[in-house]
């Protein structure tokens, strides 16, 4: 028995279908990732995770992406966060300080997240600010990899303490690249040697996932970096990581290169990722449903279930009396309303 599958699927609404009850019951299911559509408030979002995790045994890994800045999915009623940069920026001046409110960004995203069933957030961006990259932009902590190492480690050591995994994306690095993965295949023609200070953060933390970039490294490789075996083995062998690895979003339009959406899961499955989330394509996901048929994999699954939380959580009201709470939250008001400032690139 394999308890998570391989597909990370969504839902349309603030409320499960039959057609969703249905295709999150798959066996080749094993998470859900939420967006903004899906939020209307905090008890609809309670009533909703709760409704999810009692679908099945043990129960799917609900995901989001909710770094902070201009990707944060879920605003009224939860506390707004800085963009990463606004963390970079304080470092230039008071590096310590920057890793201290970094814990504290990271301990009310994920404790927000978690008081009302969300399981996982996809964070923290690892790119570097090369200043090259509109869809990164003010999404990367620094240019300087010491920098993002150290601020993402205090982001990450924000999530543990609220009971919440981390993921870190986008595997090589994302930041040199100019186009946007969403619309259109980038491609960083770099050498692995020149990639160096890009790598250093995932060198350097202990991550529980990792997402690769729908990004082509072509001195490295011919395939982006999510579908490539090349980048994974040198993941797992050299880098030695053994935590889960999503690919990206395998309906964006960076991964059509890899051919249909079966041709796609298929390749980033055989390539070493353990999840595939599929975004925003319905028919996409029912036809992974009906057709994609790949050899079921215990050690995939048992990584993701090592993003499954077991630190109990509090509840949204015990969590607005609890003082590491309060005292990281006024640090994450002071730091997103400076960051309000700052362009998106």
């Amino acid at each position: 028995m394999i308890d998570y599958g391989p597909l990370m699927i969504d839902i349309a609404g603030t409320g499960l279908s039959a057609t969703d009850r249905e295709r999150l019951s798959h066996p080749l299911v094993g998470g859900i990732i939420l967006f903004s559509r899906n939020y209307k408030s905090r008890e609809q979002l309670q009533a909703l995770c709760a409704e999810i995790h009692a679908l099945r045994q043990p129960p799917l890994l609900i995901a989001v992406d909710h770094e902070g800045g201009r990707v944060q999915r879920f605003r009224d009623g939860f506390t707004p966060l800085p963009a990463m940069r606004q963390l970079g920026v304080s470092w230039d001046t008071a590096p310590q300080t920057a890793v201290d409110s970094a814990r504290s960004v990271g301990y009310v995203l994920g404790a927000e997240l978690r008081a009302l069933g969300v399981d996982f957030s996809f964070a923290p961006v690892l790119d570097l600010d090369w200043g090259r990259s509109g869809v990164i932009g003010n999404r990367a902590f620094h240019a300087d990899p010491q920098a993002v190492t150290m601020l993402a480690g205090g982001l990450t050591e924000g999530l543990r303490a609220a009971g919440m995994a981390c993921c870190g994306k986008h595997f090589p690095g994302h930041g040199w690249a100019e186009a946007d993965s969403h619309i259109a295949m980038p491609v960083d023609d770099r050498s692995l040697a020149d990639l160096d200070a890009d790598l250093l953060p995932y060198r350097k933390l202990k991550l529980d996932a990792i997402m690769p970039a729908h990004v082509v490294y072509p001195k490295v490789d011919f395939r982006p970096a999510g579908f490539s075996p090349v980048w994974i083995a040198m993941l797992r062998q050299e880098i030695g990581f053994d935590g889960a690895v999503f690919s990206d979003d395998l309906s964006m339009e960076g991964a059509a290169v890899a051919g249909d959406i079966v041709a796609r899961a298929d390749t980033a499955w055989s390539a070493g990722c353990d999840m595939l989330p599929v975004c925003n394509s319905p028919n996409a996901v029912q036809e992974l449903l009906e057709r994609w048929q790949p050899q079921p994999d215990p050690i995939s699954s048992a990584r993701i279930a090592r993003l499954v939380p077991t630190h109990p959580a509090f509840r949204w009201r015990e969590l607005q009396e609890q003082a590491d709470y309060r005292a990281s939250q006024s640090v994450a008001l002071q730091l997103a309303a400076d960051s309000s400032t700052l362009t998106a690139s």
